[in-house]
């Protein structure tokens, strides 16, 4: 399907809700840059509730030289950070279209639950990164992740994450 430019304006803009939050937005919500930036566009978004992160694999990641230069694979952390900066997109971005302050805000990890490895990512592929809160006190977050490479499950977990002002 072929977005338009209304669209993808309406994806970037602060305000309202949105399908789709592009790189973009991601930078203005997330202080993440490359080369650990892991999250490249929200689709699939339920207000502050949900959303899938995707991140392409590329052969040019600066960790496959060292992990492992033979056979490549991305890291675990890695995809269990991709998921984390997917929640904290949706979380940062709903966040700040409701304040009217002028207070910045960082996600900070607390903890990572049940993380399981089931398949190996390599380069070349496209991960998709579904994230669902599931509890919420205060300005603490919990989450439970998924990590997808073509239609099968390659990492899962459930991490707590808690919004600071700086």
């Amino acid at each position: 399907m072929a977005e338009t430019s209304s669209s993808m304006a309406e994806a970037s803009a602060p305000t309202g809700s949105s399908s789709e939050i592009d790189l973009e937005r991601i930078k203005q919500v997330l202080p993440h840059r490359p080369p650990f930036l892991f999250v490249e566009r929200l689709v699939d978004i339920v207000d502050g509730e949900s959303a899938t992160g995707l991140k392409t694999v590329s052969a040019n990641e600066g960790f496959f030289q060292g992990h492992f230069p033979a056979i490549p694979v991305m890291p675990g952390v890695l995809i269990v950070e991709a998921m984390a900066q997917t929640a904290g997109a949706l979380i940062m971005h709903k966040l700040d279209l409701e304040s009217d302050d002028d207070v910045q805000h960082l996600v900070y990890f607390m903890s990572i639950d049940n993380c399981r490895f089931r398949r190996r990512v390599s380069p070349g592929v496209v991960l998709r990164l579904p994230v669902k809160r599931i509890h919420t006190r205060g300005r603490v977050h919990k989450f439970q992740g998924k990590a997808e490479v073509d239609g099968s499950t390659v990492a899962e977990a459930q991490f707590t994450a808690m919004i600071a002002d700086i």
